[in-house]
């Protein structure tokens, strides 16, 4: 089984080594120590959320505190291809388990979109807010997941910011019902053709972007301008996804397609 992991920040794990002690608190603390009760001799997983992985020996655990030692350094490389979705605002906190779940499967970065018929808005404060929201959402996922990334989450984009981001993606799926082609052969056919070229031309990273509308779908406006701007609709099978499921679904297929899995 895995061991339980608990994020710390990046400057407080870099140079630690095997044979290293290291003290966990505040919230990450608490929770290993009042809600996991883990004790002396249990193995965790301390990890910065951004690859890196200390595999660890609980040697105390008093009040909301957690004393480790480091038995194993593990840096995790980032995957060629960076997976990130575009997920439209949603009603009902149906884009928040779009994330969750992505998280779970393994997506790199979510970005919000402000879709033309998306029923929920985010202004003023909530365009701050609501990344913010998604940051927990995606971090809890992560944890869940056994994750040592979490995975990143962009400020709110409108329509001409998601084409900026198509433009620089190696491949850009819209996600859309009236494709022709599915997603795992438009993948196939980018893959089997520029992909590892492009990959590493881009010094071996490159991404992989998938875009999912809200529930009324995408407008035809938005749609042709995606294409313009570079991106290829797909379909994902013979029914209607729902906005919180047509993410996850896609990370599932092109996960496969594309090695990642």
């Amino acid at each position: 089984m895995s061991n339980p992991v608990f994020y710390a920040a990046p400057e407080l794990l870099a140079g630690l080594v095997p044979g290293a002690h290291f003290s966990l608190d505040g919230a990450e603390g608490r929770h290993a120590t009042t809600v996991k009760r883990l004790a002396a001799g249990e193995t965790v997983d301390v990890c910065d959320g951004a690859g890196l992985r200390l595999v660890c020996t609980v040697t105390t655990a008093g009040k909301g505190t957690l004393t480790v030692q480091v038995e194993s350094v593990l840096p995790e490389p980032a995957p060629a291809l960076e997976f990130t979705l575009v997920q439209a605002l949603a009603k009902g906190d149906r884009d928040e388990l779009a994330i969750e779940m992505a998280t779970e499967l393994g997506i790199d970065a979510v970005v919000p979109w402000q879709a033309e018929r998306s029923i929920v808005r985010w202004k003023m404060d909530k365009a701050v807010k609501g990344p913010e929201k998604w940051r927990q959402v995606v971090a809890a996922a992560a944890k869940q997941a056994r994750r040592a990334t979490v995975p990143k989450v962009g400020s709110l984009v409108g329509t001409a910011a998601v084409c900026e981001l198509i433009a620089n993606a190696g491949l850009a799926l819209i996600l859309h019902e009236d494709a022709v082609d599915s997603v795992a052969a438009v993948a196939r056919d980018w893959y089997e053709g520029s992909g590892p070229q492009q990959a590493a031309a881009s010094a071996g990273r490159l991404g992989v972007l998938m875009i999912v509308g809200p529930e009324g779908g995408m407008s035809a406006a938005e749609v042709d301008a995606f294409v313009a701007a570079g991106a290829r609709t797909a379909l994902l099978g013979r029914h209607v996804l729902r906005s919180s499921t047509a993410g996850p679904a896609a990370v599932v297929l092109l996960s496969q397609e594309l090695g990642r899995w």
